[in-house]
């Protein structure tokens, strides 16, 4: 094993990255540099080629072209065991045979380290498990299996870990348990995390920067509030949460905002949050944001009116609301629970408002169902 490649460290840069199986580009032509000590989510529906990429990080895959780099040493060709990558996989892949305590040693014994205790009681305490150490698998629940697999794959300290949809086998409430205490590991041991997944709150609630991944190519990059704030694609504003896209032209500009016709109603939109050239726009704003009020109510900021609610889903903390307007688009809104909305019923005229610091603008020539209709596993 290279020493030198095992031994690297510094942020993974991936240059001009191609990989194509027969005529099918799986990653096309993709360049992002990974931070050291970050957690990194690729996101994106099934086929997008997140797998992929992650594959040729861990060297289990080879680039048809581009190079890949972890600080100032190249790893592109090099062995996936050469590499200080390790990988925790869905299916979790822990020894049956052995018990929790060999586990996690495994990887410190193949390379030749005899005295393992401290190491492997450290990790057990981090991943709050030390009083499953003689304990099998088998004896386990989902997601003790999945804490051991990590306390296996950091034991080594690796530069990197790569995370491969880790929770998609647990329920629902353990994954958002285990969302949180994933983010805790990784800035208590500070190894740098690369986590693949097509679940948008998963990468949200852990990830410091995603990358939207979409047909081998990356959307858009940048913090979750960056991505939710502000998309600037219809993918991304479809893929990450729900979005209102409406056709508009812009009517006039002034300043730092453009006035923009939807249908006949003006709506303002910053110049700043506006991502189309020409005056064809798609105007976005997301469904928590809008007011609903009956018809005769006076509202203030961006006004749309003469919308009739079609449809009302109570669901707990919100209640959701399907309004269609004159030019039959259904707009949805989300309403808090909190006993500031009057009762609005089926078939009632309302109107709806925002504020327009919460409008973004997207190229209006898109797909408005971008991203929505995606596979989402």
């Amino acid at each position: 094993m290279s020493d030198a490649i095992s031994s690297a460290r510094g942020d993974l840069r991936l240059t001009n990255i191609t990989k194509s199986f027969g005529d099918f580009t799986a990653v096309d032509d993709l360049s992002l540099t990974i931070k050291a000590g970050s957690f990194f989510a690729l996101l994106g529906p099934s086929g997008c080629g997140k797998t992929t990429t992650l594959r040729m990080i861990a060297g289990l895959e080879e680039p048809t072209q581009g190079s890949i780099a972890l600080g100032e040493t190249d790893i592109t060709d090099s062995r996936p065991y050469e590499r200080p990558i390790n990988t925790v996989f869905q299916n979790y892949a822990l020894f049956p045979h052995l018990s929790i305590f060999e586990n996690v040693a495994f990887g410190l014994r193949r390379r030749g380290i005899k005295d393992v205790k401290e190491a492997v009681d450290k990790v057990l305490k981090l991943v709050e498990l030390p009083h499953l150490a003689e304990r099998k698998p088998a004896q386990l629940s989902g997601g003790q299996q999945q804490r051991i697999a990590l306390a296996r794959a950091i034991v080594n300290r690796p530069a990197l870990l790569l995370l491969d949809e880790p929770l998609g086998a647990l329920d629902l409430k353990l994954r958002r348990q285990m969302q949180i205490e994933l983010k805790w590991i990784q800035t208590e041991v500070g190894i740098t995390f690369v986590h693949v997944t097509h679940d948008q709150e998963e990468a949200m609630t852990m990830a410091d920067t995603i990358a939207v991944m979409n047909e081998g190519k990356i959307e858009q990059m940048g913090s979750p509030v960056d991505l939710y704030d502000s998309p600037e694609t219809a993918f991304v504003a479809n893929f990450l949460g729900q979005s209102n896209l409406i056709r508009g032209t812009v009517d006039s500009q002034g300043g730092d905002e453009l006035v923009v016709s939807l249908h006949g109603q003006k709506v303002g939109l910053k110049k700043a949050r506006n991502h189309s050239d020409s005056s064809s726009v798609l105007v976005g704003i997301r469904p928590e944001k809008i007011s609903i009020r009956p018809e005769s109510t006076s509202a203030s900021g961006s006004v749309l009116q003469g919308g009739v609610v079609s449809d009302v889903s109570y669901m707990g903390v919100s209640t959701q609301y399907v309004v269609e307007m004159p030019w039959k688009q259904d707009i949805t809104v989300f309403e808090q629970n909190d006993g500031g909305v009057p009762t609005i019923e089926v078939g009632d005229k309302v109107t709806l408002s925002w504020e327009p610091h919460f409008t973004f603008g997207l190229d209006g020539t898109e797909d408005a169902q971008a991203g929505a209709r995606t596979d989402q596993e």
